[in-house]
């Protein structure tokens, strides 16, 4: 059984910074590509940042270009996103997302889901 539970989240102020973890299990890690997704409140559920299985390479929304950083330990099994300089249009529900041998950069190319955790930027 696939799970991908997610950790990080919090409330914090303009400015600050937070680090979210992804654990994964029940997959072949190695062979995923990982990502984050995000959905506001009242808004679809959007892209913010993908990790190749492969290559290792990195693709990221234009919002958060500059801001987030994506990587992920093999060893642990985890992927993580650092993100700095957080806005209150930061404020969502932060998912992680897997996909099989792709890089999931849009929900089509998602296998798996995490359930999420709620970051909340105050101004």
């Amino acid at each position: 059984q696939v799970q991908l539970v997610e950790s990080g989240g919090g409330s914090v102020q303009a400015g600050a910074s937070l680090r979210l973890s992804c654990a994964a299990s029940g997959l072949r890690f190695s062979n995923c590509g990982m990502g984050w997704f995000r959905q506001a409140p009242g808004k679809e559920r959007e892209f913010v940042a993908a990790i190749n299985w492969s290559d290792g390479a990195r693709y990221y929304a234009d919002s958060v270009k500059g801001r987030f950083t994506i990587s992920r330990d093999n060893a642990k099994n985890t992927v993580y996103l650092e993100m700095n300089s957080l806005k209150p249009d930061d404020t969502a529900v932060y998912y992680c997302a897997a996909g099989w041998m792709v890089a999931p950069t849009a929900a089509a190319l998602t296998n798996y889901w995490g359930k999420g955790t709620l970051v909340t930027v105050s101004s």
